[in-house]
């Protein structure tokens, strides 16, 4: 086991001449501040959000293998298009990784750091995707006794975008809500919340099996955006639920705009009165992911009372501000293995990451094929 003053790093690197460069470099490990810890990482999810800055719209399925199978090198072509957006990182060796969870192993010299001193702990920050982390206290968080690494890796991201979206609902004045992609890892935590908290939600899903995976943990509303019934089928579920805004995270293609036309017809078919500008019912469509990334196509059946944007975790905490912050991490540390457990598919060292084979899978985000690394695995 290494001392922890050096350790491996996942990069990431975009050339200007359009070549995507992943690669492990040695980092040293900075000593603590006062108010600092150094944790060992053992377990940092791959989500999507990771995979944006990770891989990006590459061609993984052209990409190159080169360097050994202890530093190993993947080179893969970013598509012209995908180069526009993202001129601010060119020739930057970018780390990788939002959240992770390891053990302390050494602590600045204030009492809230020294406390922590051995200690298991989940943590936010970036650059995760690498052997040792130095963070602030504040950004860390003791995971509860009898919780392992892996049970708190995936603490922040997906069970916090799902509470942010109960929350939003809330505070925007909405009864119900609707989630697409909503097989996910995310999805099911949102089912939970929901089914706990007795908000009403409407699931979109691509095919009959995941359909069947929310149904096991109780999803009373689940529709299936390719059946024949669909449009029909989402319209029932709202006219039920009430629900008027929904969390998207295909974002490109009619999705949006299908969601936008049934809870206009959901609406219309409880109202008192006819109005030749649509109903007066104020239906939000919030779009989180791009999992499909064509264009957003909206066919403007809906009358005038919508609005389609984008949301994200991080400006939402901003505005929600410190105390309630605290008060969603508390929920989400007293529920780790019930309400917010996250499954993965394969655990693989920061090597076997730039695995071609293990690319291939996880670079398709498809449901249930969910990677954890585990950057100290031998």
């Amino acid at each position: 086991m290494s001392d922890g003053k050096t350790g491996l790093q996942l990069r990431s690197l975009l050339k200007k001449s359009g070549e995507l460069e992943l690669s492990l470099v040695n980092v040293p490990t900075p000593e603590p501040a006062d108010d600092e810890v150094v944790v060992r990482v053992e377990a940092t999810p791959i989500n999507p959000s990771d995979l944006g800055l990770l891989i990006g719209a590459a061609d993984m399925s052209a990409a190159q293998a080169s360097g050994t199978k202890d530093a190993p090198v993947i080179t893969a072509k970013m598509p012209e298009g995908a180069m526009r957006m993202m001129a601010a990182r060119f020739d930057q060796s970018l780390p990788v990784g939002n959240e992770g969870a390891g053990t302390v192993i050494r602590t600045g010299s204030s009492d809230a750091a020294k406390a922590l001193m051995g200690k298991t702990v989940s943590m936010i920050g970036g650059a995760m995707y690498t052997q040792y982390r130095v963070l602030k206290v504040r950004d860390v968080m003791e995971l509860p006794a009898g919780t392992t690494a892996a049970d708190g890796a995936s603490w922040f991201v997906n069970p916090l975008t799902a509470l942010g979206m109960t929350e939003t609902m809330r505070r925007e004045n909405h009864k119900a809500l609707v989630h697409t992609a909503a097989a996910s890892n995310l999805g099911q935590m949102l089912n939970k919340i929901c089914i706990k908290d007795g908000i009403g939600l409407v699931n979109i899903v691509r095919s009959k099996e995941q359909a069947d995976i929310l149904h096991k943990i109780g999803a009373k509303h689940v529709v299936d955006s390719s059946a024949a019934s669909f449009m029909d089928d989402l319209t029932n579920a709202l006219v039920e639920t009430g629900a008027t805004i929904a969390f998207d995270a295909i974002g490109g293609g009619k999705l949006a705009s299908q969601i936008l036309t049934a809870m206009e017809i959901a609406a219309n078919k409880t109202a008192k009165e006819y109005s030749r500008y649509g109903s007066n019912v104020y239906k939000q469509v919030y779009i989180y992911g791009s999992l499909d990334t064509r264009p957003t196509e909206l066919n403007r059946s809906f009358g005038l009372s919508w609005g389609v944007g984008g949301w994200l975790l991080t400006p939402f905490l901003q505005k929600i501000g410190p105390a309630e912050i605290g008060r969603l991490r508390q929920r989400v540390a007293s529920e780790l293995k019930t309400t917010f457990a996250s499954h993965y598919t394969k655990v693989v060292s920061l090597a076997e990451a730039l695995d071609p084979a293990n690319i291939a899978v996880y670079a398709k985000r498809a449901t249930g094929e969910k990677f954890l690394i585990n950057p100290n695995k031998s």
